[in-house]
């Protein structure tokens, strides 16, 4: 879902935050703002999905979910930032130090 279609559109990003962790899901983004909120706060959810390295096509995106999707055990987003490049995926669990 996208934030817009939550009705979220011009929500801070502190209360996207709130909104995923109070209905159990994660953030997908390209927004560098959500996991440096989650370390100045210390909070262990909501799990992120962190695009970085240039722009993706939509396709790029969901081939990259994708094979992302296969490689990580689906309990582990909830509780981690997930950092997509072009070449390479890695993992760092919350809460973040």
């Amino acid at each position: 879902m996208h934030a817009v279609e939550a009705g979220l559109a011009q929500a801070s990003d502190e209360h996207v935050l709130e909104y995923a962790r109070s209905q159990g899901q994660i953030i997908i983004t390209a927004d560098l703002d959500y996991p440096r909120l989650l370390a100045l706060t210390g909070e262990a959810t909501p799990g992120i999905i962190l695009f970085r390295g240039g722009d993706y096509s939509e396709r790029e995106v969901r081939e990259r979910l994708r094979t992302t999707f296969k490689a990580i055990s689906s309990e582990v987003f909830a509780s981690s930032v997930v950092v997509i490049e072009k070449t390479r995926v890695r993992r760092r669990p919350l809460p973040l130090e």
